[in-house]
């Protein structure tokens, strides 16, 4: 029972890489199986189609996500806006590693897969917008909780946390073009501006 979890593990973790480092296109079943070091009968065993490969890979890396980076970024041990600066800075780190490891900001594997297959299929699409949507919901929580500490004046917590989201992938993708980790810190404070009403 290990050896097939491993199997499957392994599937995974080598597809979630070459898609990450790649894309999803460039990136074939036999290729995976090769890499991962897995018999192509054994590929179709556990994922019916590369798409349901991909939406495993989804669910699993973003829980992994979710209950890890996020849970860290978004422990209360600190005011609530300093959270969403601790989320640029967290950012910026993982930026940073991937290109001294890569020699290539490589992006949000996210934002990468949302660019490249949300008009070419429409579960890919379903699923990278609920991610998203989750990753609003703990910026909302801290617009929430510092509109009620005073310290932000009432704005669309909801709204706003969208926006929020938004400014970071594009951030993420405006370090990848530039093949820059720094653009996340230089770029990155006025994302906070987003939450202070325009006079």
């Amino acid at each position: 029972m290990a050896q097939v979890h491993d199997t499957k593990q392994r599937l995974l973790e080598t597809a979630q890489k070459l898609f990450y480092a790649r894309s999803y296109e460039d990136v074939g079943v036999q290729e995976i199986c090769q890499e991962a070091g897995v018999k192509k009968g054994s590929f179709y065993h556990f994922f019916p189609s590369k798409r349901d490969l991909t939406l495993a890979i989804l669910d699993e890396s973003w829980k992994q996500y979710r209950e890890t980076m996020l849970a860290e970024v978004f422990a209360r041990d600190i005011p609530p806006l300093q959270r969403i600066e601790r989320l640029l800075e967290v950012q910026y780190r993982h930026h940073k590693t991937v290109k001294k490891e890569t020699g290539q900001v490589l992006g949000c594997p996210y934002g990468n897969l949302a660019g490249e297959m949300s008009t070419q299929d429409e579960a890919i699409r379903e699923r990278l917008k609920g991610i998203f949507r989750d990753l609003e919901v703990p910026i909302e929580q801290v617009l929430e909780e510092a509109m009620a500490a005073g310290d932000l004046p009432e704005l669309d917590s909801r709204a706003t946390a969208g926006a929020m989201v938004a400014y970071l992938e594009g951030l993420t993708l405006m370090a990848k073009t530039w093949n820059d980790p720094q653009v996340i810190r230089k770029l990155g404070a006025a994302m906070l501006k987003l939450a202070v009403p325009v006079s």
